[in-house]
């Protein structure tokens, strides 16, 4: 007989508040209402799932998944890895992770993008793996560059990557995004600014691990994501729990 988990009540002093002023784009965001919980349908919980068909060799290198034969993405080459972690600290296999990211000079591949740092034609931005049976997951790709923001007059954004990981299906996903330890823009950022305890804050931060790091080729970050209480990696998309 399987004997059921601790409950983890959330701790909801991590979370910022959803109306934080401070962080312009949350005043038109934020909502009017109490939030409501919906619980997924049979259909939404049994499928559709992901599995290694659905993966190309390749998919997580962002150096070289968008770029022509023999050239590559244009910046400093880190590796990206970790672990997905439940909330007593159990290895999560099998999770479709994916990132997205600027290019090396804070710019995004993509159409409503107008900042005047260049694209880059070898680099798509974006890339995913699934977790091995030790929960483990690693990217290659470039550091990210930081970018101005219409927040403020001088408002910009640290260096980070965006990073999703999903359930069983599509409707199980939890978004966040990981920052790299160092930063200067990390103190003053208003997004970071809105979670309320050092903390949670500090969850968020990719940490240098030099031994992961493969001499005169690329620096490594370390970043675990933990998926459900008190010890949660913070995710945009579910302040009302995980």
């Amino acid at each position: 007989m399987t004997t059921p988990g601790e409950f983890y009540q959330r701790d909801r002093t991590l979370h910022p508040p959803a109306h934080t002023p401070g962080y312009k784009t949350s005043v038109a965001r934020s909502p009017r209402y109490s939030m409501i919980s919906l619980q997924n349908s049979v259909g939404e919980i049994t499928g559709p799932v992901f599995g290694h068909n659905d993966i190309d060799a390749g998919d997580n290198d962002l150096i070289f998944n968008y770029a022509k034969p023999g050239e590559s993405a244009i910046g400093e080459r880190i590796i990206l890895h970790g672990r997905v972690l439940d909330e007593n600290g159990r290895p999560v296999p099998n999770t479709l992770v994916e990132i997205w990211q600027a290019n090396a000079g804070g710019r995004y591949r993509h159409k409503k993008d107008t900042y005047l740092a260049p694209i880059d034609p070898n680099f798509g931005g974006c890339g995913r793996t699934l977790t091995d049976e030790n929960g483990y997951y690693f990217f290659r790709t470039i550091k990210p560059g930081a970018y101005p923001w219409r927040n403020y007059v001088n408002s910009w954004r640290p260096a980070h990557i965006h990073l999703s990981v999903f359930g069983s299906g599509f409707v199980q996903r939890l978004i966040t995004q990981l920052y790299f330890e160092g930063d200067p823009f990390l103190p003053i950022c208003p997004i970071i600014q809105t979670i309320p305890d050092p903390e949670a804050v500090d969850q968020l931060i990719a940490r240098l691990d030099l031994n992961a790091t493969i001499p005169l080729d690329s620096v490594a970050y370390k970043f675990d994501v933990v998926l459900r209480g008190r010890r949660s990696t913070l995710f945009e998309n579910r302040l009302e729990g995980n």
